[in-house]
């Protein structure tokens, strides 16, 4: 795998900033692959994707440097079982208590919340553009959304939901913001965080949920794709954006997951193509070139 320590001078590098992407580019293709695992519950298809993810990072290290990578100081396995275990638990347990549109809404405020916090980071500096670009992306997902027809409105009955799904946002954006304070842990380590996140949900599984298990092999195929690509490459090419790439501009970038997603659904007949996913492209790809026009400016 690429080299994911921070670069001497500072600066973002270009190539983690593309690798960062394609973390976005196959997180969109969730929805679709999901839907093509059949009836299997939340926390069992998270153990089996995380458990495949984490056998990639672990012939990552096998192939490279070694088992040792996976020997890390407490704190590093803290940050990285916390930001992917913790993230889940609470998106599932939001989505179980609000109403799934409505908590996806506010558990989707995750980039903007990268960005803002992004002006933390040594060296970084907050343009207005990248924020103005943010809240572009955010109009795009609100858009998609209401195109939808999903949005219920907010109800207090729905607070405790709400109030997982905002932690949602809270968890992924601290775990990709602060990988930046872990530049000296290697991407392979991602692996071993993948492990035990996959053995955690299957404890929540065995605890919370009926066993139902995919079904034929194109279910276990979406299963093994999904460990693979969105629950494995991803979450490995994320950690290498965020540790040595622009995190503001990946932050605006991530918007585009929803909508590609949107998009990929409509490609395969799955969801039809409206004004309002148009709109949302627009707002979407205008906020992430203005992001990225504020950091070429910077340069």
């Amino acid at each position: 795998m690429a080299d994911a320590s921070p670069a001497a001078s500072g600066a973002p590098s270009a190539n983690a900033t593309r690798i960062g992407l394609i973390a976005i580019l196959l997180w969109a293709t969730l929805a679709l692959a999901t839907a093509a695992t059949g009836a299997v519950p939340p926390f069992l298809l998270t153990a089996l994707t995380f458990f495949v993810g984490g056998l990639v990072g672990l012939v990552a290290a096998v192939r490279g440097p070694g088992l040792r990578v996976f020997r890390q100081r407490p704190a590093a396995w803290i940050h990285g079982v916390g930001g992917l275990f913790g993230y889940h638990f609470v998106y599932f347990t939001a989505l179980k208590l609000a109403p799934p549109a409505d908590a996806g809404l506010i558990a989707y405020l995750w980039p903007l919340l990268i960005v803002l916090l992004s002006a933390r980071l040594p060296g970084a500096r907050l343009r207005p553009a990248h924020v103005v670009g943010a809240l572009m992306g955010l109009a795009g997902t609100v858009v998609l959304l209401l195109g939808k027809g999903g949005f219920s409105g907010f109800e207090m009955r729905f607070l405790p939901g709400y109030l997982a799904a905002l932690a949602c946002a809270v968890i992924w954006s601290v775990y990709s913001v602060t990988a930046r304070r872990f530049g000296d842990v290697p991407t392979e380590a991602v692996g071993g965080f993948c492990l035990v996140t996959a053995l955690l949900a299957g404890l929540c599984h065995l605890l919370t949920e009926p066993s139902i298990w995919p079904v034929g092999a194109m279910q276990w195929g979406a299963v093994l794709a999904l460990g693979i690509g969105p629950v494995g490459i991803a979450f490995y090419a994320w950690d290498i954006g965020m540790k040595r790439g622009d995190v503001r501009l990946l932050g605006v970038a991530s918007y585009a997951a929803p909508v590609l997603s949107t998009l990929l659904l409509v490609i395969t007949g799955f969801a039809a193509a409206t004004w309002a996913l148009a709109l949302a492209c627009a707002l979407i790809v205008g906020g992430a070139a203005l992001a990225a026009r504020a950091g070429r400016a910077k340069t």
